[in-house]
């Protein structure tokens, strides 16, 4: 049973979907792939969804863009995005205009399940464009854009939304955008300042503390701090969530989302040359999607990321290369020089003493860190003043007054992630 919500007075009544109809019609899915500027582009999300992501975010779409500009669409859009092949599906638009975003959302109504509205998006250009999260302090804007779509939609319309400082102050922010007609709300446990360099780790307790307090029957996703497998199980737990949402981590690896395969490493930590291989392939059979050939070569950097500086010559070639290269180009300078140096390493007499996964000692933020082989997928630690990440977060925890605070924090943070995705 739907229930009936109001429209306006030049639209027939529709009905809607509730959050919860929403999430048991797609199938209660637990792992999603995030919104990502240019990143979450429709081949990603397949690749994704056949290593345990079960539902996927579109990337960022600018919705004044999307709403006029019809080269916007076709760079960004094509008839496979939403298709069967593509679903569930999440579409997400940044705005500050609802009629401009509804506009843009009735393009895609009839391809996806519903329409996000990204309300997280800490980056400079989301500042200049006055969409994101520079829309945390207007709430009334925030309000009437959500409610414009869960008035005028056919699909539901949901939320992401970052943290603020004051938990309080996030919980109100939260009750509004539910108020105003928001079906699903993701939560990424940051304050808009921790991007870059700050990012530092999501804020697990705050998290919690708004599953806890907000309407049980919300449909609720956490956000931040997923390096493996094991860190979904457990955010969920920890938390309570319906779902969590990975970004950074999935772009790396995209097996961080095999949660019922963690003794298999070709699943949770993938060989770089069989991801490479079969990415490439599922662009080529998406070669209406023109955003998809373009991400190809930023998706091929951070998949060989650990691989590149052991072998500088496929770094410098995929350097050299550009949406306009030939599939031919592609396959001969990066896909088959890939696959022979890992098929060199696996002809090695100790491979099998080489390609072991380590897991270190249980660390404070809750989990334990693997050492993986380059040749494999793996997370990524951004270098700060010379340090990554997961070694900035142990020296924080040495001082006595954060382990104070961890003591009582330990079952609610996670990782060391450091990097900001991009959503």
């Amino acid at each position: 049973m739907t229930e009936p919500v109001s429209s306006n007075t030049n639209n027939a009544l529709v009905q809607k979907l509730t959050g919860p109809q929403l999430f048991d019609k797609i199938g209660r899915p637990t792992r999603i792939v995030a919104p990502m500027v240019d990143q979450s582009d429709l081949a990603w999300r397949i690749l994704s969804r056949r290593y345990g992501a079960t539902l996927a975010y579109t990337p960022m779409l600018h919705a004044k863009l999307f709403a006029t500009s019809k080269k916007y669409r076709e760079d960004n859009w094509c008839s496979l995005d939403g298709s069967e092949v593509d679903r569930p599906l999440v579409v997400q638009f940044c705005a500050n205009d609802p009629e401009y975003l509804l506009a843009a959302a009735k393009f895609v109504e009839d391809k996806c399940d519903a329409v996000d509205l990204n309300l997280g998006c800490p980056q400079g250009i989301a500042k200049k464009g006055h969409y994101g999260s520079f829309l945390m302090e207007e709430w009334e804007l925030v309000h009437g854009l959500i409610n414009t779509l869960h008035e005028n939609l056919k699909v539901p319309v949901t939320a992401k939304i970052r943290i603020f400082d004051d938990r309080e102050k996030s919980l109100s922010y939260a009750k509004m955008v539910l108020d105003a007609g928001a079906q699903f709300l993701t939560v990424h446990g940051r304050v808009r300042d921790q991007k870059g360099q700050k990012t530092g780790l999501a804020n697990w307790q705050t998290i919690k503390y708004l599953r806890d307090e907000l309407p049980k029957e919300t449909v609720f996703f956490a956000n931040g701090n997923i390096l493996y497998p094991e860190d979904i199980s457990r955010c969920m737990e920890n938390i309570g969530a319906d779902a969590v949402m990975s970004a950074e981590g999935n772009l790396y690896n995209p097996g961080v989302f095999n949660v019922d395969h963690t003794q298999d490493k070709d699943k949770v930590f993938p060989r770089v040359d069989k991801i490479i291989r079969e990415y490439f392939q599922i662009v080529k059979d998406c070669q209406e999607s023109k955003a998809s050939k373009t991400a190809m070569k930023s998706h091929f950097f951070k998949i060989l990321r650990p691989l590149l500086p052991h072998h500088t010559d496929i770094r410098s070639d995929l350097a050299t290369m550009n949406a306009k290269a030939t599939w031919e180009e592609w396959e001969e300078k990066i896909v088959i020089p890939v696959e022979k140096v890992v098929e060199e390493i696996y002809q090695q007499p100790d491979i099998e003493d080489k390609d072991e996964i380590t897991i270190g000692e249980m660390q404070a933020w809750g989990g334990s860190y693997r050492t993986v082989p380059y040749w494999r997928c793996q997370p990524y630690f951004r270098p700060v003043n010379g340090i990554t990440g997961d070694k900035r977060v142990m020296q924080g925890l040495t001082d006595a007054d954060m382990n104070k605070k961890r003591k009582a924090d330990v079952p609610l943070e996670s990782s060391g992630k450091t990097k900001e995705a991009k959503a």
